[in-house]
Formats: structure tokens, C-alpha cells, sequence
């Protein structure tokens, strides 16, 4: 279909509820000559169906923007004439994203990627992302370990994390968290949760939601430093002044396989290892020569993810189910994660299999990722869904639930077993370590 350059062009956004919203905003929202006809929804259930409302849409857009399922892209161009489908979403394979874009382009559209500089807010304070070539590295727990550093040097941080707005999009348009009961009165998800809960146990004030620019504002004012807290392999939504990129040697060579984790490893200024107390010698020098290859001017530093249960005797020689993280399960295509390792190292009888209990809503999760073993992902993106994991849980014919979320289930479901928590946290490793890079970094700029 050919351009008519007298009127808007005519986009669609393609995303799972946090990068597109973005992207939308900081590069089209307030641009006459572009018309945003929809956004499409991808891994995160229960996202289609809603509307960008106009109060986040700005005046061009009096009737807010419709959310539609991805599987309508091809119809949608079609139908509705798209010039433009914009793709805004994060760890999927290069080849996946090539498939997405096949389906725009035979629909008669051009297919395209916004870059950071044209998405990257600018802070008034000194910033420091924290990204990965995958989702799972490790990102929040060093970003909790770098909030404690700085606050041993009498800094006031705010931590801003990626966005995760599966509900109210209007309430959760500038989100703030100090207590959790923060948590409870936005009625956070389980992925929510296992995100912004383990900081405000550290003290730490987090921000979330879908204005970014009103967000960054907002934390800028009460704080000295930024860190910024990435989600799954994307790149930062803030210019950083210190851009630490983590690579995982438990999936040596998926630093070249994800969109847009490659591009975000090539933009580091420190590339940080982790787990390297959990991988072999020779993938932990696979992914270093991978790293030092892509990026050769980045710094490269170690880290562990040593896991402990609260109490190993009552998982030794019992039969245990396991409930991992998540989004480092699904999405992050790990088929394992810390609770299987602690339970493991706890000497258990038996880990029990959860596929043959799972019911409803957990059974089309193992069904969507078939690469899962032999662990529960802690899901609950709505209530129905976090039923389903609860039933799933007390069928399970266990002794015992090792639960490596970093939120407290118990507190959001009733379980008919005890559990215990495998607690997971970066610890430094060799030098230069990553202490070292903040001490350089506090110096340069004046901190």
C-alpha cells in the first residue's frame, strides 16, 4: 500500500504491556503525524481486550488506543492499513522476531525497531542500569546488592524498575512502593511481587508503572542516584551514566541469540558474569570470550548466586516440589532454577514432578513452554491463574514446597504443606569486582 503523505502515518505497536506503552509515549503520543491504531499483546496473559486509556493516549487520542491479541497482527494490517508495525518487546529470539516481522511485511507494512536513543529519558541524577542478555541473569538481586553499597556511602536511592502494569493501566500510571502494604493496596501480582518485595525489605523505595517520564521526575527529586532495575533482556528506559550488562553460563551463547539482549551487551560499559559458583569452568570462559569478542571495551567482572534454604534439615531425605521464579522459567526458557539447585543440595528423597497435578491455567503454561522440567513457575497474572497455582500446589503429593520466588507465597495463597525458602543473593568474585567499578564510578562523578 502506498504512503499518502498528507495524512498520518497509520502504526501499529507490537508489545507485552511495557515497552510498547513506552515507546509510544516518548515518540508518538504527542506526534500529529503519526496515528497509533493499536497495540498487539504477546507473552503476558490477559493483556489483550484492554484499552491505552486517553488519559495516558494525551488529546490526539480522545478514545484511548485498543490492545488486541498478536495473533490478529496479520488481519489487523490488512483491515485497518497499516503503514508501520513498530516491534516493543523483549527476549525473543532473532529468528522469532524475523518471523514477526515476515508477517508485517507480507501484510503490506514496513516492520521496525526504535532505538534507545530515541527512547532513553534523561535524569538529573546520576544513573545506573542494571540489564541482561536474558531474562534470569541475575539483575534484581545485584541491583539490590549495588542499593546497599551506595547506601553505605550516604546516598539516597530510588530504585526504578521496568514496567509491569497487568492491571489498571490509568491507576498504575505512576506507581511508588515503600511498605508492602504498597503492594497489597495496588494488588500486585506474583510477578510484581517477586520483583519489587525483596527491595522493600532492604528499605529500598521503588518505582514501576507506565509514565516514565512523570516516574523519573518523581524519583529524581527524592534521591541522589538512580538505579534502574531491568526487566527480561531489555535495554534501559534511562540514559545510564553506568551500564552493567549480566551474561548467564548456565545458557552459554544466548548472548548472540535474544533481541534485544545482543544489542544491549554490545552498549555496555561493565559486563558482569553471574553464577559462575553454579557453572562450569569452561562456560563461564565461553561466555567471557563471547563477551570480550562483542564488546572488547567493556569491563568484565564475576559474580555468584549462592542459594540458601531458611531450613535445609526439613527438605533433607523428603519429597519436595519445587516452585521457581516465574518469567526466569517461562519466558526465560530456563528449566530449572535456585529452588531445584537448593533442593538438590539439601539431599532430598525425591523432587516431584508437578506436570502430572497441574490443573487448568498451569497446564496450558507447561503446554505454551514444553522446555520446563521438573519445577512449578510461581504464575499468577490474575486471580484465576494464581488459584490454579495454589490448587496445583496442595494436589501435588509432597512433603515439603522449596520456594525459590523471591516473594513470600504464603502470604498470597493457602498452602496445604510446609514450605521453605531458597534465598538467593549476588556475592562478588574476583577481581576487579563489581565494588571496585562503583568506587571508580562514585569518584567520576563526584560522589
Amino acid at each position: 500500500m502506498p504512503y499518502n503523505q498528507s495524512k498520518p502515518t497509520r502504526i501499529v505497536i507490537m508489545g507485552a504491556a511495557g515497552r510498547d506503552f513506552h515507546n509510544f509515549n516518548t515518540v508518538y503520543r504527542d506526534d500529529p503525524n503519526s496515528q497509533v491504531v493499536a497495540f498487539t499483546a504477546a507473552q503476558i496473559p490477559d493483556i489483550a481486550g484492554r484499552r491505552y486509556p486517553q488519559s495516558l493516549a494525551g488529546e490526539l487520542y480522545p478514545d484511548g488506543i485498543p490492545i488486541t491479541d498478536e495473533s490478529e497482527l496479520q488481519q489487523l494490517c490488512q483491515k485497518a492499513h497499516i503503514d508501520q508495525v513498530v516491534f516493543a518487546y523483549s527476549d525473543i529470539s532473532h529468528a522469532r522476531v524475523m518471523h514477526k516481522a515476515s508477517i508485517a511485511l507480507a501484510a503490506g507494512a514496513d516492520f521496525l525497531m526504535l532505538g534507545p536513543e530515541r527512547t532513553m529519558l534523561k535524569a538529573k541524577v546520576p544513573v545506573i542500569a542494571v540489564c541482561a542478555v536474558r531474562t534470569g541473569c541475575g539483575k534484581s538481586q545485584t541491583t539490590r546488592w549495588l542499593s546497599s553499597q551506595l547506601k553505605q556511602h550516604g546516598l539516597k536511592v530510588a530504585v526504578i524498575r521496568h514496567p509491569m502494569p497487568y492491571g489498571n493501566l490509568e491507576h498504575q500510571a505512576v506507581q511508588r512502593f515503600e511498605r508492602k502494604v504498597d503492594l497489597d493496596n495496588a494488588e500486585c501480582t506474583i510477578e510484581e511481587r517477586e520483583e519489587y518485595e525483596p527491595h522493600l525489605v532492604l528499605g529500598n523505595i521503588v518505582y514501576a508503572g507506565v509514565d516514565y517520564a512523570e516516574i523519573v521526575k518523581r524519583a529524581e527529586a527524592e534521591a541522589d542516584i538512580i538505579l534502574w532495575d531491568g526487566g527480561n533482556n531489555d535495554f534501559s528506559f534511562i540514559r545510564p551514566d553506568l551500564h552493567i550488562v549480566m551474561v548467564d553460563p548456565l545458557r552459554p551463547g544466548h548472548e548472540t541469540t535474544h533481541h534485544p539482549g545482543e544489542a544491549v551487551l554490545r552498549m555496555a560499559d561493565v559486563v558482569l558474569i553471574g553464577k559462575v559458583n553454579s557453572a562450569s569452568e569452561a562456560d563461564i570462559q565461553c561466555v567471557t570470550e563471547n563477551a570480550q569478542r562483542i564488546n572488547p571495551d567493556a569491563t568484565i567482572v564475576r559474580g555468584a548466586s549462592p542459594v540458601q534454604l531458611d531450613d535445609p534439615e526439613a527438605v533433607r531425605g523428603k519429597r519436595v516440589l519445587v516452585v521457581e521464579d516465574g518469567p526466569t522459567i517461562t519466558h526465560g526458557s530456563m528449566s530449572y532454577g535456585a529452588g531445584y539447585v537448593a533442593a538438590i543440595a539439601a539431599q532430598t528423597r525425591e523432587i516431584i514432578d508437578p506436570h502430572r497435578y497441574a490443573v487448568d491455567e498451569i497446564s496450558a503454561v507447561y503446554t505454551k513452554y514444553p522446555h520446563i522440567g521438573s519445577v512449578l513457575p510461581a504464575v499468577g497474572y490474575h486471580p484465576s491463574q494464581l488459584k490454579a497455582l495454589q490448587d496445583t500446589i496442595n494436589a501435588a503429593d509432597a512433603d515439603v514446597v522449596v520456594s525459590g520466588t523471591p516473594c513470600d507465597l504464603q502470604a498470597l495463597i493457602d498452602i496445604n504443606k510446609p514450605v521453605v525458602r531458597a534465598r538467593y543473593e549476588f556475592a562478588e568474585v574476583g577481581e576487579p569486582g563489581l565494588g571496585q567499578v562503583i568506587e571508580d564510578f562514585l569518584k567520576r562523578m563526584n560522589l
